[in-house]
């Protein structure tokens, strides 16, 4: 089947079939690269870069391709603003003059970690030696953040009109640094967010756990991550949108630098085809033939 390329410079990439034959849709938005010239950040690159998502558009791009499924990868990193936070979550201290627009920051946001990063790592260093202008932060909104939600909300809708349903996986990488107290016993290589069950169905979010787990990886389920505000947006279960945050340990591909290691990177590239493939087979069952016209 002939595919086609969508993309916004520095922005995004959308891969989509030129014939939607598949209820699964997939998209990385913590993978960009490209630094835009305005972020002027005060901090060193090399913790920026070590807050992206390493490599996790490389790891599925292969998948999605081989298998007719829609994949969206954001360009810019996360840092500079994040689509994966509600575009109102904006703590006014950060901004230089008076914000024209509704707030209401979260606790993410207070701690630093909101739609504009201010803080990072666990010494909480801080991103700007300034405030950001309200010219910034809104053309950060209205060239970052909208078309890539928009560009994601209207592959979703063309799937969900095409096939009745869909799966949209949100896939993410996380350290074990930042999972091990929650599991001291033993660190998981896949967590499945599901925002506590409500934003896909059940048996969707077992079916991926359970085929993760006959590849032999240990997978945890909403701790600590159930999902943001991608999850949240795009997951109504009973409408038949559902939507699932699919986290990685970078240790399965990247050493201690975050340097690619290549025999374990491909390995899991090859795990994840599996996976994408197993998981396009297993939603075909769920597909209701339309009736013919008369």
């Amino acid at each position: 089947m002939s595919q086609s390329t969508h993309t916004l410079e520095n922005v995004f990439e959308l891969i989509k079939p030129d014939q939607i034959t598949t209820p699964l849709v997939l998209d990385s938005p913590h993978s960009g690269t490209h630094y835009p010239d305005d972020f002027a950040f005060s901090c060193p690159l090399e913790t920026l870069r070590a807050f992206e998502d390493q490599l996790v558009d490389e790891l599925f791009e292969d998948a999605a391709s081989q298998n007719n499924i829609p994949f969206l990868k954001a360009l810019f990193p996360r840092t500079y603003i994040d689509p994966n936070r509600a575009e109102h979550d904006i703590p006014l201290h950060m901004i230089d003059g008076r914000w024209p627009h509704p707030t209401t920051p979260s606790a993410r946001a207070d701690a630093g970690h909101g739609l504009i990063r201010e803080t990072i790592g666990t010494h909480k260093l801080k991103l700007y030696a300034r405030k950001l202008s309200v010219a910034e932060v809104e053309r950060r909104i209205t060239d970052y953040y909208r078309p890539y939600h928009t560009t994601l909300a209207k592959t979703l809708d063309r799937t969900h009109e095409d096939m009745g349903f869909y799966l949209h996986i949100d896939c993410h990488s996380m350290t074990s640094t930042m999972i091990a107290p929650f599991h001291p016993t033993q660190i998981p290589d896949f967590i499945i967010g599901d925002m506590d069950g409500t934003s896909c169905g059940i048996a969707f979010r077992r079916t991926l756990q359970m085929t993760l787990i006959k590849m032999g990886y240990h997978v945890a389920v909403n701790i600590p991550y159930k999902g943001v505000e991608i999850v949240r947006r795009y997951g109504d279960p009973a409408r038949g949108r559902h939507s699932l945050q699919l986290e990685m340990n970078k240790s399965l591909y990247l050493d201690s630098n975050n340097e690619k290691i290549e025999k374990k990177f491909n390995k899991l590239k090859s795990d994840l085809e599996n996976l994408i493939q197993e998981m396009r087979s297993a939603l075909t069952a769920h597909i209701t033939p339309m009736a013919a016209d008369e």
